[in-house]
């Protein structure tokens, strides 16, 4: 059952086709894994498992010929976080403040799994709102990471992460404003992938936050791209949705004769000394795959990265849920209160100075992916944060403290920067039992050639396809 529970969304569609699995049976896997699983890393806020097993039989009724033919991702478990609203269930976002809040619509993009045949098992837990690089909050306690329950499996989508790492589920999606797509994916040892702004329609009012993002968690590259797929393409509640709807090819080209530049530190953050190793080993294997990389440097300091990120969530992400902290700030957790007091702290008459010192950001970037067709850099400063870890803690790397928390998060600029894709892959694991990950950040727009960077770095790196490179739990 263990090895079923980590069988790839692509083979298990192969095997529901060929009729040697039944979705009942992979459903019942996850389910059992969660089982045993759950009580030590706690990714699941919510969990609907007779009725993934209903529609499990349901799915197995169609790839045994009776009714409609089967979908794209037909019997396939998919962790929801539970930030996405679904109709008729808690939509709480990890907050005591929103304990009793129902969904009164389901997000696009959760439809579209839905009509796919993807079977929502479980809700992934996620930090209060959403804003903060782990995953623990007031009201569903502390996500731990399965490869070391001491860690945090990052945020904010950590349960999308850890249950993807330790078997609970097939998929799984997240979101991403500042990272929370990417982190957990380090973390924890899966892929995930930051769409473009606008590739897949977000829900009102952040869908005009070009910082934010919907997109897939996933064990495989492969298993990315299917989900991508499915909940890609323009919608029209979505004036900033793309047209026309981009496909991940099934197949993806080589990258042999590609150039990708590499930087260790992006010109300005304090790495890990094991992180850098594996990203380093990660270039050599690209390399190995016939790309040319070479290492860059990039002109950016962190004083304007924290200054841009700073205007930016104070004029949007603060306010959002001021009237929540006016309300209830005796029932926030502590780093939810700091996001919304940092954000009072930033006038108005900033927003020009933002969005001058996002452009001053891009410019180098955009230069730099002129030149090469992509680049390569570590996702994540450290290879994990502590699981109960505050946003006003200091971090120490390389025998240095800080303590801003920008100082460690890696991803940001890669939000300034949205039109962006930007995938992170496994690179190694650290002396802690964590892994560590790489990001792949193309040009604009150019999700393609991510996808091919990640294929191929997998193809010489397959990370939990492995049962040694799996969490023992």
């Amino acid at each position: 059952m263990d090895e079923l529970c980590y069988l790839s969304a692509t083979e298990a569609l192969r095997l529901f086709r060929a009729r040697e699995l039944s979705p009942v049976e992979l459903v019942q896997a996850v389910i059992d894994r969660a089982a045993k699983v759950e009580p030590v890393i706690n990714a699941f806020a919510e969990t609907r498992y007779e009725e993934a097993l209903a529609k499990a039989r349901d799915a197995e009724a169609r790839y045994a010929g009776s009714g409609r033919p089967p979908r794209p991702l037909e019997g396939i478990p998919v962790a929801v976080k539970e930030e996405a609203p679904i109709e008729g269930q808690r939509n709480t976002l990890g907050s005591l403040a929103l304990r009793d809040n129902v969904a009164d619509h389901t997000a696009v993009f959760v439809r579209r799994i839905l009509d796919a045949g993807g079977i929502v098992h479980a809700r992934s837990t996620t930090p209060e709102f959403s804003c903060a690089p782990v995953t623990w909050s007031r009201l569903w306690g502390v996500t731990r990471n399965p490869w070391n329950t001491a860690y945090a499996p990052g945020g904010s989508s950590g349960g999308s992460g850890a249950s993807l790492a330790s078997g609970s589920t097939t998929l799984a999606t997240g979101s991403d404003i500042g990272g929370s797509i990417r982190i957990p994916a380090s973390f924890c040892g899966v892929v995930g992938f930051k769409p473009p702004y606008g590739r897949v329609p977000e829900v009102e009012i952040f869908n005009l936050d070009h910082y934010c993002h919907e997109g897939p968690l996933a064990r495989t590259v492969a298993d990315c791209a299917l989900l991508e797929n499915v909940i890609a393409g323009p919608h029209p509640s979505d004036v900033a949705s793309l047209r026309p709807k981009l496909e991940i090819p099934e197949r993806l080209e080589p990258v042999a004769g590609m150039r990708i530049a590499l930087s260790l530190d992006l010109g300005c953050y304090d790495v890990d000394a094991e992180v850098v190793s594996n990203t380093l080993a990660a270039a050599e294997r690209l390399r190995d795959a016939g790309a040319i990389v070479e290492e860059v440097t990039l002109p950016w300091d962190l004083a304007t990265i924290g200054r841009a990120a700073r205007i930016h969530f104070g004029m949007i992400f603060g306010p959002s849920v001021r009237g929540l902290y006016e309300q209830h700030a005796d029932e926030l957790t502590s780093y939810a209160r700091r996001f919304v007091e940092e954000g009072d702290e930033i006038p108005k008459e900033a927003f020009v100075e933002g969005l001058e010192l996002e452009a001053r950001i891009y410019a180098p970037l955009g230069e730099l992916l002129e030149r090469y067709d992509a680049l390569i850099c570590p996702t994540f400063s450290v290879p994990a944060l502590p699981a109960e870890y505050d946003s006003g803690d200091p971090v120490t790397i390389n025998d240095r403290v800080h303590e801003d928390w920008v100082e460690v998060l890696m991803t940001v600029p890669f939000n300034i920067a949205s039109r962006c894709p930007v995938m992170s892959v496994p690179s190694g694991r650290s002396r802690i039992g964590v892994p560590t990950g790489l990001s792949i950040v193309g040009r604009t727009y150019d999700d393609v050639t991510v996808f091919r960077i990640g294929a191929a770095h997998e193809e010489r790196f397959p990370w939990l396809d492995i049962p040694e490179r799996r969490p023992d739990l």
